[in-house]
């Protein structure tokens, strides 16, 4: 069970950052973003589903850890909501970028974020502008940023399944 224990340590270290109260909860709005610093990317429809096996306390919403815990372990096991791959990353922001220019501004991709297909919450946008954007002009040049949003398979997922 050494592959398991990892994954469980794994998990419980991204589920501390987030429990405020170090009580082994949190607030059951803040699982995708635990289940995204894992390293999966799940979409709205896919974190829905994940919590609907998670007992969820009602009801004020909080998640424990004990039954995050399995659940979780299960998705990294198996492999689900595996990270995007960098040329679909970069092709999905070349077709944002209709002047080909190699950069996006922050009006175009907030636009485009909140309208198309999954919608990214206020606070999400928020988070990957911060990442994203440069600060001086309030530009994305896409093609460093790619970089960032490229998770390292090896840093994120340092157990072979």
């Amino acid at each position: 069970g050494g592959l398991v224990a990892e994954i469980e340590k794994k998990i419980t270290e991204a589920f501390e950052v987030f429990d405020r109260e170090s009580n082994k909860t949190v607030d059951v709005r803040e699982i995708g973003c635990i289940v995204r610093s894992l390293g999966c990317f799940p979409n709205e429809a896919e974190v829905q589903e994940l919590l609907a096996q998670i007992e969820v306390e009602e009801p004020g919403g909080f998640v424990h850890l004990e039954n995050f815990l399995p659940v979780m372990t299960k998705v990294l096991l198996d492999r689900r909501f595996r990270p995007i791959p960098e040329d679909v990353i970069l092709h999905a922001f070349e077709a944002l970028d209709e002047n080909k220019c190699g950069y996006i501004s922050k009006e175009d991709l907030v636009k485009h974020l909140t309208e198309e297909g999954e919608p990214f919450t206020q606070e999400e946008m928020e988070d990957m502008l911060a990442v994203a954007l440069d600060p001086e002009t309030n530009t994305l040049h896409y093609r460093d940023y790619r970089i960032k949003l490229v998770v390292d398979e090896t840093k994120t997922f340092p157990f072979n399944v």
